[in-house]
């Protein structure tokens, strides 16, 4: 399977068209978009309509700067999949995710952030792969350069669940680093995303 996710898109129309033309030459399965995809008026228009003009499946989770009004209506407008609490399944690959960040106006306690992914990570069965998506990055992670902290419910969850893969944004000065943390590649794809062979 092929993924292209991104995140932190913040409202840009124009790349969100790029990446589409880019998910459709390289023939990717699933566009994944991990969080921050308000601009700075709040709308979330042209962020997953020219994906899904191209038959291209999308799921996404909410940001800190956005919260499940605008995921929600884009679920409802697009048939995008809200990954917050949930999995999706394609083949034998099992996604589960979570929203939110740790800092700005949408946050959750480190307590719900464990919880929403063991929730949604117990309901998975049946997949030889699993992939974790949040927003944030796992507390201690490179991701954070020493000076944003990352999550510990993230933490947790992956030494916990040991995904295949654990997918992230957030911080903007670190868009594409990737790490190994136990058995789970770490990656945070940013806003020129990263397409993912799995």
């Amino acid at each position: 399977m092929k993924i292209l996710a991104l995140s932190d898109l913040h409202g840009d129309k124009h790349l969100v068209k790029e990446m589409a033309e880019k998910a459709e030459k390289e023939n990717v399965d699933l566009v994944l978009l991990a969080g921050d995809l308000v601009d700075d008026e709040g709308s979330v228009e042209g962020m997953v309509g020219p994906f899904r003009a191209k038959n291209l499946e999308v799921g996404l989770i909410p940001g800190n700067w956005e919260g499940m009004t605008e995921i929600n209506f884009l679920v409802e407008k697009y048939g995008a999949k809200n990954m917050h609490g949930y999995v999706f399944k394609k083949g034998d690959v099992g996604i589960f995710g979570c929203g939110y960040g740790n800092i700005g106006p949408h946050q959750l306690s480190e307590e719900d952030v464990f919880n929403t992914l063991k929730k949604a990570h117990d309901s998975l069965t049946d997949v030889k792969k699993k992939i974790m998506l949040t927003h944030t990055q796992p507390e201690g992670s490179i991701i954070g350069l020493g000076l944003f902290p990352g999550s510990e419910g993230i933490k947790k969850a992956i030494e916990e669940f040991q995904p295949e893969l654990h997918i992230c944004g957030h911080i903007h000065e670190s868009e594409g680093i990737e790490e190994v943390i136990g058995k789970t590649k770490v990656i945070n794809v940013g806003k020129k995303g990263k397409i993912i062979e799995v």
